[in-house]
């Protein structure tokens, strides 16, 4: 079995003899680069055949054959450098046995993609569930040897941001304005129901003293606070997430058809809901359709809108038995119950699942 030289990515070391037989292709590597020249000095006492070994062994290890790179036919060679084909198809098996280059049949002869260690790796089963997730985390971690990481500094730094986020993980908040904290209710109720761990509501306005007394965790919202949350969490090494709300795309179809003069009630937790929905509904219909509008906890107002209401559009499961019971007390002054539209969660399933991850729970 023919040795190469090249065995270390630090150093090379040969006798003169190889030396003098690489001469040319390493002058003509530091040349402007073109064709490579494989040159076989025939009054050597190096066999050919190793003299081309070596040669085509220093052009793939200086990259000069990069990886996937495909390796000039066995006529070609033989016209270049006057050997039969048969020795140089041997010297091409050499350097296969030997992992370098993998050949393809009917294409021909390439450089290996990939280091010769890649079958000696560990199997993880996480690689079979995630079958994109080797060349994601082979490309980081390039990327930060690229840019002067050791191996050890990169481990560190992985593992430094998993264990801030598994830090994060052990406290969740929930952060609103004081004038809706409804919404925040709503959110805290999805997420504790989701994700089975607590979740603190905290008001926006309270946000900076209550992480004051933190070192870490992890601060939800939806993307109407995000830019305040994060004011207030960046500085103290706190994450923050927003939120996707539920786009209410049903509910605004049934909207555009309601026949004009309906009475339209709408009934939720969240002031900023209900508010955002009768501006939305008056663009939409503008007079054709009257609105009411009423909070779960407001009695008088609920009770109101249930007697005049020909449809009701309850965005939050949490409103749904307090409206039902108004209609309930109200049924001997009804001449017909109001139809009842309940919306999806108030959180979008996508961000449920990105939460989740993030926060290391299976999902």
């Amino acid at each position: 079995m023919i040795q190469p030289y090249v065995r270390k990515a630090d150093g090379v070391v040969v006798d003169d003899a190889r030396l003098r037989i690489l001469h040319p292709l390493l002058r003509h590597s530091l040349g402007e680069l073109t064709v490579l020249k494989f040159h076989i000095q025939t009054d050597s006492e190096i066999p050919a055949s190793t003299q081309l070994y070596d040669q085509l062994w220093f052009a793939i290890a200086s990259r000069q054959f990069p990886p996937g790179y495909r390796l000039p036919s066995t006529r070609q060679l033989a016209m270049q450098t006057g050997l039969h084909r048969n020795t140089i198809s041997k010297v091409y098996r050499q350097l296969e046995e030997a992992g370098v280059v993998e050949a393809q049949p009917g294409s021909g002869i390439y450089v290996r993609a990939h280091s010769t260690v890649e079958s000696s790796r560990p199997h993880l089963s996480l690689w079979d569930k995630f079958p994109k997730a080797r060349k994601v985390v082979e490309d980081v971690l390039d990327e930060l040897l690229r840019q002067g990481c050791s191996l050890n500094q990169a481990r560190e730094l992985f593992f430094a941001e998993v264990d801030w986020r598994l830090r994060c993980s052990a406290r969740v908040l929930v952060t609103v304005q004081k004038q809706d904290l409804g919404a925040g209710e709503l959110i805290v109720r999805e997420l504790e129901a989701a994700l089975h761990i607590p979740v603190q509501l905290v008001a926006l306005e309270d946000l900076e003293d209550i992480l004051a007394q933190t070192r870490s965790g992890t601060v939800v919202t939806s993307r109407y606070f995000l830019a305040e949350a994060e004011a207030i969490a960046g500085p103290k090494s706190v994450r923050v997430i927003p939120i996707d709300i539920y786009d209410y795309s049903r509910e605004l179809g049934l909207l555009k058809e309601l026949p004009q003069d309906t009475c339209l009630g709408m009934v939720s937790l969240s002031s900023g809901i209900l508010r955002a929905a009768e501006v939305i509904a008056y663009s939409l219909r503008g007079e054709d359709v009257l609105v009411m509008t009423a909070q779960t906890e407001d009695a008088y107002k609920l009770n109101a809108l249930v007697r005049s209401s020909q449809t009701i559009v309850v965005f939050d499961q949490t409103s749904l038995p307090a409206v039902k019971q108004a209609i309930a007390s109200a049924r001997e002054d009804l001449i017909r119950a109001p139809q009842i539209v309940v919306c999806e969660n108030y959180i979008g399933e996508k961000s449920i699942n990105l939460l989740k991850r993030e926060l290391g729970l299976d999902s």
